[in-house]
């Protein structure tokens, strides 16, 4: 398993890539948001990145790395203000671990996002059609196909991914949104069930932008959300 640890702070990049190395892991240490760049191509299975680093910001570098990557990217951050972790989820997060951190705590986190992935990939090997939808989980991949006419992506991030992947692979069920943000989250996810509804709403917008003619996700009011599409 491949690591990328980026932090401004050499000593905390270095105790965290000590640390990670005796769990068993490839660490690759990076010391500004230029640095994570050139690495991140390589390909990693992981990526702790601090927030606050002078330059470009934790939250750019993830914005920029989530255009090639999909891997778990954990922010390390003193930022505790509702918004940043918006900010931080908009941007491509998966969770937040707040500064200073028990290294033991950070590595149950970190191995709980690597068992999730574990199981998505094994998950994730079949494509399913919808309609005009087509969605390939292996690929994590999106498109919409008309006849005679080029397939058009629709281009997800992470989180917004594994929402549609979710409820797609169980039409009909209907899932709550605690339901929701517990399995796309994690029990270690530090933000709350109203992250789902802004999700949801930005996954409508895509797949309307892409030209889909019927909502695929219905909401059930009161209750939750569900996949509707056939």
């Amino acid at each position: 398993m491949r690591m990328l640890v980026v932090d401004d702070e050499a000593e905390i990049a270095d105790m965290l890539a000590e640390y990670f190395t005796l769990e068993g892991f490839e660490v690759t240490c990076a010391n500004s948001g230029s640095e994570a760049l050139v690495a991140a191509p390589r390909g990693f299975d992981i990526i702790l990145l601090d927030v606050n680093m002078p330059g470009m910001d934790g939250f750019e570098v993830c914005r920029r790395i989530r255009e090639h990557l999909s891997c778990p990217i954990i922010f390390l951050t003193a930022r505790i203000e509702d918004v940043d972790q918006l900010d931080g989820f908009a941007a491509g997060a998966d969770d937040y671990v707040l500064k200073p951190f028990s290294l033991p705590v950070l590595g149950r986190r970190v191995a709980a996002h690597m068992a999730r992935e574990g199981r998505s990939r094994q998950d994730d090997l079949a494509v399913r059609f919808f309609g005009e939808l087509t969605i390939d989980y292996g690929k994590r991949s999106v498109e919409v196909r008309r006849a005679g006419e080029p397939a058009v992506p629709v281009e997800f991030t992470r989180l917004e991914f594994d929402i549609v992947a979710l409820l797609s692979k169980r039409t009909g069920q209907v899932f709550d949104r605690d339901a929701i943000y517990e399995r796309v989250w994690g029990w270690e996810g530090t933000g709350d069930a109203s992250l789902v509804r802004e999700h949801i709403r930005r996954i409508r917008k895509k797949f309307q932008l892409a030209g889909v003619a019927a909502d695929p996700i219905e909401t059930v009011w009161g209750v939750g959300y569900k996949w509707v599409a056939r």
